[in-house]
């Protein structure tokens, strides 16, 4: 670590300063072998999402008490017994559904295809329906294991209940409550028994793909591009704004490198705004932005930028995440919106025009081979590190040529400089009085322009020296 300058101690500065690393660690842990998949299926409202959520231990599917919330389907980390699987949440199955609701069922189908073992559930209050066979025909052709969950046995006169399910002809009933947990370890023993061999929980291990969270207001083409990256259908889309609820992961090849893509709900409200299905799918859209390293910004190039575009950016940018801002469906714009974009831009997006941004459009796959590039700069900018020596060599030769105003019969100096962070840049300013706000950005955007930083916010923060008491002898807050 480079040396502060004779006489400068940390200790003289308003809150202290801790020096730290966002740098992930290394391990030399081996990766096991695959990590088994369970699909959770059934007719819509019987509980799967609760069961999901049961499973992995955290609510982290979305739950309403009405048919047709989940919509897509999604994968989720889980582990029992020290053993790691995924398990897939999917959206309620119905045999000839038609618009929307076939899209969900295919959905629902090609989880049931891609899986190991096959967790269907039925409704033990309810009994087997017309629909609950229909879905036993469509399991068969896919000659998948399958264990039968008869959920919602939230007593022992319901557990009774489960033996009618026997009529379905996939062997025992599991007679389990989903939603208080009854009967959910013996029923989780079980789904390990019927996979293959599965991977040991180890703790750390090497950096997998790069997280990157799609996402914007309802609309914008958020899971068609998903689907256009993904080269197939792993996102249900429909014209309907809202279309998905729960955030979406895909394993995505995309210029000869695996990227984790998470498709998210698209942002009508603020979450304290929102109530029901779009509260939770708001909290779990934050989730997926925290949970990733940048974040790609659907915007609608045909529409006017909007309140909830701006409010989409910001989000990202407070959550320190890398920014790649992509404005969908150019194949439909003319010279004349491109000249009021243009406009828009430069007013609505002037804080930000250090993001990166692509001209693409999902559905015809028009330049989406520029977000490969565009994603890997904002990264390396997000984690971009400037040695200490360096960095107070430059911020000298600038603060000489450009001094902060004076302020009270004196400008407040920088003593010392440091990068406290990466991933976003944070830097560290020691100096001998507070710094206006305005300064602070013309120093910002001086470091942008010579270290570039593009597509990754920047952090900067003062810390001001404590004044001396009398005497210059015991210290007083300033």
């Amino acid at each position: 670590m480079t040396e502060l300058p004779a006489g400068l101690d940390l200790n003289d500065f308003e809150g202290g300063f801790e020096f730290g690393s966002d740098s992930p660690t290394d391990s030399s842990d081996e990766f096991t072998g695959p990590v088994p998949v369970v699909a959770v299926v059934g007719r819509p409202n019987v509980g799967k999402s609760t069961l999901v959520n049961r499973i992995i231990g955290r609510r982290q599917a979305v739950v309403e008490d009405k048919p047709g919330v989940t919509r897509d389907r999604v994968p989720y980390d889980a582990q029992w017994n020290g053993r790691r699987f995924t398990v897939v949440d999917t959206g309620g199955w119905e045999p000839d559904a038609r618009d929307r609701a076939a899209a969900i069922a295919a959905q629902a189908e090609i989880a049931v295809q891609t899986a190991d073992v096959v967790v269907f559930v039925v409704d033990v209050s309810v009994g087997a329906t017309d629909v609950d066979e229909a879905a036993v025909k469509m399991l068969r052709r896919s000659h998948k294991p399958v264990i039968l969950v008869a959920n919602k046995a939230d007593n022992q006169n319901l557990e009774l209940e489960a033996v009618s399910l026997w009529s379905l002809g996939l062997g025992e009933p599991h007679p389990i409550s989903a939603l208080h947990g009854r009967g959910s370890g013996d029923l989780l023993d079980d789904i390990l028994n019927a996979l293959p061999p599965t991977p040991l929980v180890t703790e750390g291990g090497p950096r997998g793909p790069r997280r990157v969270a799609l996402v914007g207001r309802p609309n914008v083409g958020k899971s068609s591009l998903l689907n256009r990256l993904a080269k197939e259908e792993r996102a249900v889309v429909d014209s309907v704004a809202g279309t998905t609820v729960d955030p979406v992961d895909s394993l995505v090849e995309m210029a000869g490198e695996v990227w984790q893509f998470v498709d998210t709900a698209g942002l009508r409200k603020r979450v304290h705004q929102a109530s029901g299905t779009e509260y939770y799918a708001s909290l779990r859209t934050a989730g997926a932005v925290e949970a990733a390293e940048v974040a790609v910004v659907l915007l609608d190039s045909g529409e006017v930028i909007s309140e909830q575009d701006q409010r989409v950016i910001t989000q990202v940018i407070e959550s320190g995440r890398a920014l790649v801002i992509a404005f969908n469906k150019w194949d439909l714009v003319d010279e004349d919106r491109r000249f009021y974009l243009d406009k828009e831009i430069d007013r609505d997006l002037k804080r930000v025009t250090w993001a990166i941004r692509v001209n693409i459009s999902a559905k015809t796959g028009r330049a989406v081979d520029k977000l490969a590039p565009a994603i890997r700069r904002a990264l390396a900018s997000w984690e971009t590190r400037i040695p200490t020596g360096a960095l107070n060599q430059w911020l000298t030769a600038l603060t000489q040529a450009t001094p902060h105003p004076v302020r009270g019969g004196r400008a407040p100096r920088i003593l010392f400089a440091t990068q406290a962070g990466a991933a976003p840049p944070r830097f560290v300013l020691f100096t001998t009085g507070p710094f206006d706000a305005g300064y602070l950005r013309f120093i910002e955007r001086k470091l942008r322009e010579e270290y570039g930083f593009e597509g990754t916010p920047v952090e900067i923060s003062v810390k001001p020296r404590k004044k001396l008491g009398p005497g210059g002898r015991g210290k007083a807050h300033g």
